[in-house]
């Protein structure tokens, strides 16, 4: 009796991947060979763009040409993917949109790819590598609350016009790096077009000691953060403390955000702290 029928793969061999943190994340598990297409917003890692071919931008995707690389898994983001879920799974592609908008949230998504590709135990190892250097950031920065430093006020700008303020995920990371985020009360809104901060006055009258932009592509302009009207006022302007933060580091829900974003933000954040220490910022 042929019993090939019975046979399957352990886990999705053909893998297509509609948004960059799943494709980052199975090029660190070493299962890259299972991608068949990405976003063409990949950037990491930079490899990736070389090797798969392009199947969708954020909201929109080549559903043809997705069908026609024949995956049997295709993985993506939040609900702004939803119609493109859809019409795959019309297609007869199976879709698995994930929803990650905490710290948590992103790390359990993780571990629900490396398990679906059968690397859980290897995806654990490397989640518990980056929620210790994660603690470590966070004990470093409790240090210097202890030896008297200040947590600097932070105002991570998402989008500049209108003015829109960080999603959940960095808020936290600003947390965990030793900031406080302007804006707390917006965070917990995971579409963008609720954390819109109709006056900006308000960012000035909250007085961020920390400005971090990340213009989802754009390049961030902090001379032009600095001219805007009133601003000469804030802390952050007077002693030269806005950054930028790419948006492929911080604002992708995935590995950047856990390990290179919120690096970013702590070397930026410490800075402020030993400098306030010292007595070497402007009141």
């Amino acid at each position: 009796m042929n019993n090939d029928r019975l046979n399957f793969s352990v886990g999705p061999q053909r893998i297509v991947c509609m948004t960059e943190e799943t494709t980052e994340w199975i090029y660190l598990l070493g299962q890259e060979h299972r991608i068949v297409g990405i976003s063409g917003y990949t950037v990491r890692p930079p490899r990736a763009r070389d090797e798969k071919p392009r199947i969708s931008a954020f909201t929109s995707a080549k559903i043809e040409k997705i069908v026609e690389l024949q995956p049997d898994c295709a993985l993506g983001f939040s609900d702004m993917q939803a119609d493109i879920a859809a019409e795959l799974v019309r297609q007869g592609v199976q879709v698995t949109i994930f929803n990650q908008r905490s710290v948590a949230e992103i790390f359990s998504m993780l571990y629900q790819v490396a398990a679906l590709l059968g690397q859980a135990e290897q995806g654990l190892q490397r989640i518990h590598a980056m929620q210790a250097n994660l603690r470590a950031m966070e004990m470093a920065a409790a240090q210097r609350l202890a030896a008297g430093a200040r947590r600097p006020r932070v105002y991570f700008e998402e989008w500049d016009t209108p003015p829109i303020s960080a999603i959940r995920w960095v808020s936290e990371l600003l947390q965990l790096a030793g900031g406080t985020d302007c804006f707390p009360e917006l965070a917990a809104q995971p579409l963008g077009k609720n954390r819109i901060i109709a006056d900006s006055a308000e960012i000035v009258r909250r007085n961020p000691d920390l400005i971090f932009g990340s213009w989802c592509g754009k390049k961030f302009r902090p001379e032009h953060v600095a001219a805007r009207p009133g601003w000469d006022s804030v802390a952050a302007v007077r002693n030269h403390q806005l950054f930028e933060i790419k948006s492929c580091d911080i604002l992708q829900p995935g590995p950047a955000a856990l390990t290179d974003g919120a690096a970013q933000l702590h070397h930026r954040i410490l800075a402020w702290m030993d400098a306030d220490l010292a007595g070497a910022l402007h009141p």
